[in-house]
This record gives C-alpha cells, structure tokens and sequence, in this order.
C-alpha cells in the first residue's frame, strides 16, 4: 500500500472519528438539555378559593418569586356562583378522597373544627413569634383542640352600611351621623323608620336559609345577653333565643322595616336590593366596599355609603359577629412544605397590604394597624378598629355546621311566618338532641 493511500486511509478514520464524537457531544447535550428541561418544570399547589383581584395578584407575585421552583394554580370558587354552603359541601365532597389535587383550601373560620380531620397541623412550620404578630381574634379561630390547623387569610365584621345623602330625610340633626356611627339603638331606628316611609325598604338584613342568616341571629343573639350553653346540652328555645328570632320576624311584619323578600336575600342579593331600591340602612360585611362589583345603574351610589356599628337594644352594648377565612393545608398534599411557603407570604405585611388595597379585605397583621400612613389612606380602618372591641364568635362546635343547618332551616321558615318563632326554636332543640342525620 502506498503513501497516498495509507495517508487517506488515516484521514478518513479521523475525520470518522471526529463526526462520532461530535454526534455524541450533541447527544450529551440534548440529553441534558432534557433534563434541564425536567429540572424546570415547577412543583403545582392547588389552591381553592374566591379568587378576588387581590388573590390573583399575590399568587401572580408568588409565582414570579418561585419561577421554575413553585406554581400556584387557583381553583375558583366564586361568591358569584356557590354560597358559603355551597362552598363547604364543595370543598369537603373533595377532601373526603385522598386522591385530591387541592393542596390549600380556605375556609369560613367558624368551620375550622370540621376540616380539622383534613387539615395537616401546622405549628411545627410556624414560630410563636411569627403567630404573636397576628390578630388574637383571626388567630384562635385556627386552633382545634388546641392544635394549629389553619392560619388566617382575612377577618371580617358585620357592619350597618348607610346612605348619607338620604340621611337629611330622616333627622336635620347635625351629629347624627357622627351618633351613628358609634351605634344608635333599634328602638330609635324603629321611630326614624316611621319618617321614612312604609314600603319595608328602611333596613335590609340577609335572611336566607344558610349561613348569614345565623350570622344576623347570633347578633341579636348574643346583644340580649343569650347562651346557648345549658349544662351540657345546647338551648335556642330560650327566653333570649325566642326574643332575638322574635325581634327579626318584627322587623319584616310589625315594624316593616324590611322587606319579605329578605328572606330569600344572601349577602349580595340585599346589598343589590338595597341599593336598587334607596333603602337607607343595610346589614353587610366590612369588606363590602371593593369586594362585589354592582351593576352599572347603582354603582354611583356606592360612594355615598357610609359605614357604622351596628345598631344596640337600649342599655346594653352592641355585638357584631366575626367573619373572615382561613387558609388549611390538606394532609393528603405531597406538597407541604411548596404549600407553607406559600402561607408563609400570605401572612407577609406585603401580602396583607395587598388584600387590603385590591379587595377591600381587613388584614391579620397588627403591624398594620399600627400604621399611621394605612390610616390616612383607609380612615375607616380607625371605626373598625373601634367595633373589634365588640366582637363575637360563633361558637366554636365540633358540629357547628349541622347545627347551623338546623338553626337557619327553621330560622327561615318563621322569617317567612310559615310557623311561629316558639315552635321553631322547639324544633331546632329538638333536632339537635335527637343527634340525627338533618336533611334540609
């Protein structure tokens, strides 16, 4: 064999070679590429709520925090479409297959003792000093039997909602408003009804049968000095019971203060109906103000709304329940910690400004309200701050929900004047000792 053939032989064996070890650097690095690619891919966390404007942007925050680490997907579950029940029955039909793809939940606070069963306790995620900088009323509707289930996303109040510009119909008195505001009495409320008119339009409650209305009845409830506590069984049939169920159905057939069609009313059905028809007082939640949006011919009158305690029974103080929700983490996630951390920014002074700023909801944080600027910017944070001092809390049952079935069923139907509120409350003690299956 010669030089010349010898020399193209070695060639072409290199230059084989070469293009061998250039297909499998590209192999290499397709390969890698791949599992970059895999490495990228984020860990999802399913996330159950009404997803406001100000949940949406906080999860668009997180996720842009966490990118290729952390992904929170909303589930919607829209106030506009499912009530509080409709919700609770949602979540938990869910929750009852361990094969669930919700990993964080919310919840009304009173329903934390039920979710307990499917909530993974979190007090080893969270220090004490982390906890002592929220509110003590959002934080002790998170414990069930003494152990952290939850944490708080936002708390809330029942509030009296008022039109100023109709206020000059009522009274020419020149501190009214400024009274108002502090609470008057029912029984004065009951005298300027009278100065108003007879449609039935003066004050508007919700009083559907679920959730709210109990809310209405607590209050009620609990400003006549009630306890349902009798021994170790539960009373509504009381004397207390009776005047409280007694009084809500005066305020629609004797006082006419309010409409019948309350009761088929839920919280936004009476703030639309209030507004739609001028009504100058209305029963709503302290978040109303950016959390609903109203049709276009009543929007205007939501500035001139003004916000109240609600109104008291001569000589005794006024009550306004405690609302809110918070936010669980299902022990069958296989993504815990990826969910803590998420919890751990919702409870962030940013996040809460957040929720206070986007949606109108009151924040957790006691930082917050030690803040004169927020002050400036939201002045009704100062009267809230002033009706916290007093709040109530449903109370706190294993069974709460069932008892609110019952309560709300038999509520409605004397609201409705299909029984009287004595055969009522009897029926609602009744159900309750017979520890039954209810049925709505």
């Amino acid at each position: 064999m010669n030089k010349t053939n010898l020399s193209g032989k070695y060639g072409l064996i290199f230059t084989l070679f070469i293009l061998s070890l250039i297909l499998v650097l590209i192999f290499n690095l397709f390969t890698m590429n791949r599992q970059n690619n895999r490495r990228k891919e984020p860990t999802k966390v399913y996330f159950a709520d009404n997803m406001s404007v100000a949940h949406l942007e906080i999860i668009r925050r997180f996720n842009e925090i966490y990118k290729n680490e952390i992904e929170i997907v909303p589930i919607n579950l829209p106030f506009t479409k499912f009530s509080t029940n409709e919700r609770k029955e949602l979540i938990a039909r869910s929750l009852r297959d361990p094969e669930s793809r919700i990993d964080i939940f919310a919840v009304d606070q009173i329903w934390t003792p039920r979710f307990a069963k499917w909530g993974e306790p979190l007090a080893k995620y969270f220090s004490q000093k982390n906890l002592s900088d929220l509110l003590r009323p959002a934080l002790s509707t998170c414990y069930f039997n003494q152990t952290l289930v939850g944490i708080p996303l936002y708390i809330d109040l029942g509030v009296l909602y008022y039109r100023r510009d109709l206020l000059k119909k009522l009274t020419d008195e020149k501190n009214f408003e400024a009274r108002l505001k502090r609470s008057i009495s029912w029984e004065e409320m009951i005298v300027l009804s009278s100065q108003f008119g007879d449609d039935g339009n003066f004050y508007l409650f919700q009083g559907d049968n679920y959730e709210g209305l109990i809310c209405n009845y607590f209050e009620f409830f609990f400003a006549l000095g009630g306890n349902i506590h009798d021994g170790n069984r539960l009373r509504f049939n009381t004397e207390e019971g009776r005047k409280s169920a007694a009084f809500m159905v005066d305020l629609i057939h004797k006082y006419r203060l309010s409409p019948p069609e309350v009761t088929t009313f839920n919280e936004r059905d009476s703030y639309f109906w209030a507004l739609k028809h001028d009504a100058p007082f209305f029963r709503g939640w302290s978040s109303f103000l950016k959390d609903m949006t109203v049709p276009a011919p009543d929007s205007a009158k939501v500035k001139l709304l003004g916000m109240a305690c609600l109104p008291h029974f001569d000589n005794r103080q006024p009550v306004t329940i405690f609302g809110g929700w918070n936010l669980m983490i299902s022990k069958y996630s296989t993504k815990k910690m990826e969910a803590v951390k998420f919890l751990e920014f919702i409870l962030s002074e940013e996040s809460q400004n957040t929720l206070l700023r986007y949606a109108g909801y009151l924040p957790i944080r006691k930082d917050i309200y030690e803040n004169p600027e927020i002050f400036r910017e939201f002045p009704y944070l100062t009267e809230i701050t002033q009706m916290m001092n007093y709040g109530v809390h449903r109370p706190p049952l294993a069974d709460y929900t069932k008892i609110s079935d019952i309560l709300s069923f038999h509520l409605n139907k004397a609201l409705k004047g299909d029984i009287n509120v004595k055969t009522a409350l009897k029926e609602v003690d009744k159900t309750i000792e017979s520890k039954q299956h209810f049925i709505k």
